[in-house]
């Protein structure tokens, strides 16, 4: 009997035992699994001006531009506004970011999603791993590629084009980018033939 109760209650004990709490998911993790979530959901490739609400603003999902994958990643996954954060940054000092497009003062409705003013901010806020010095191909980012880094390029060594890391092995790296035909996942392999130019870890570590 005695025999009995004892394994009884050591077997209760072990099932009530608390199994070790997972890892919470880096801040990496949750933004390249909120990249993903876009994939089948931003369909289509829009570039057009759209007055946006301020903060929080956006075009609709179904569509977008490339700095759109990045910006709805950051909201989904770490409640951070790019149109905010890059519109107050711009606000503290307009002339230190381009002034490709001749504006007098910061637009809260297209300035966070032009990747110029995108890898202007990650700059100022220290979030820059690696800038291209020269000519360098576009699937040759010097490592480590970890999920929601964000990688940046010119098309045909002119376009600015962005773009987040969602998975990396031995076997392939994987994007989540838009370029023309809505949210898709890629390999880095298929950004070869253009330019690499920045590598950002965002939000800072």
């Amino acid at each position: 009997m005695l025999r009995r109760t004892f394994l009884q209650t050591s077997l209760a004990a072990l099932a009530t035992t608390a199994l070790p709490a997972q890892a919470a998911p880096k801040p990496g993790e949750k933004l390249a699994t909120a990249a993903r979530t876009q994939l089948g959901i931003t369909k289509t490739y829009d570039p057009h001006y759209t007055r946006l609400t301020y903060p929080n603003g956006d075009v609709p999902r179904s569509t977008g531009v490339c700095a759109d994958v990045i910006i709805r990643a950051g909201r989904d996954a770490l409640a951070l506004d790019l149109q905010r954060l890059v519109h107050e940054d711009m606000q503290r000092d307009f002339a230190a970011y381009p002034q490709t497009w001749r504006l007098a003062h910061p637009d809260p409705s297209i300035d966070h999603r032009r990747v110029l003013n995108l890898e202007t901010y990650f700059r100022r806020t220290r979030t820059e791993l690696w800038h291209a010095a020269g000519s360098t191909r576009g699937n040759a980012f010097p490592g480590p590629l970890l999920p929601g880094d964000i990688l940046s390029w010119r098309l045909d060594a002119r376009l600015p084009h962005i773009g987040i890391v969602v998975a990396n092995n031995l076997l392939s790296t994987r994007i989540v980018h838009n370029w023309g035909r809505g949210a898709e996942e890629a390999s880095l392999l298929d950004l070869f033939p253009h330019r690499a130019i920045g590598h950002y870890r965002w939000p800072s570590a």
